[in-house]
Formats: C-alpha cells, sequence, structure tokens
C-alpha cells in the first residue's frame, strides 16, 4: 500500500499519490487482503483518504470483493498481525 492514487497503476497518466504510504501486506487469500486494504484505508487518519475512498464507491470498488467471497475464492475475514 504505497504510493496510493486514484488512478489505476497501469494509466500512462495517473494522479499523484493522495494518501500516504500504509505499508505491505501479504495474504494467500485475495479477498482478505484486499478487504484489509479497504479497511486501513477507511481507519487511516490521512486527509486523503476522502479523496481516494470518493472514487472507490463511486465507482463500486468494493463490489469485486463482495462477488469473490460469493464466488468462494476467499474470505473478507482477516486477522492482521503487525510486525
Amino acid at each position: 500500500m504505497c504510493n496510493m492514487s486514484v488512478d489505476c497503476d497501469c494509466c500512462s497518466v495517473a494522479e499523484d499519490p493522495c494518501i500516504k504510504d500504509i505499508g505491505i501486506l501479504a495474504s494467500t487469500d485475495p479477498v482478505a487482503i484486499d478487504q484489509a486494504c479497504i479497511d486501513l484505508v477507511k481507519n487511516s487518519k490521512d486527509e486523503g483518504k476522502a479523496h481516494f475512498l470518493e472514487r472507490v464507491e463511486s465507482r463500486h470498488g468494493t463490489h469485486t470483493i463482495d462477488v469473490a467471497e460469493e464466488l468462494g475464492i476467499g474470505t473478507k475475514e482477516y486477522e492482521l498481525i503487525e510486525l
């Protein structure tokens, strides 16, 4: 979770990062790690999170997390272990 911008990192001209780096996450569960990323942004005290979350929510960006869990790809439940 570094250099987070509202644009996809595949954009040739992406907007500058709007949130300070949160850290590096790892998991064998793609659904859990995506949910953890969203939760960490929501719980962040960074003022840039409002801009980031507006973009995610206006495009139903968490819909893929919900559907992936429904399809059995993983679970939104996780345990965050800080090292």
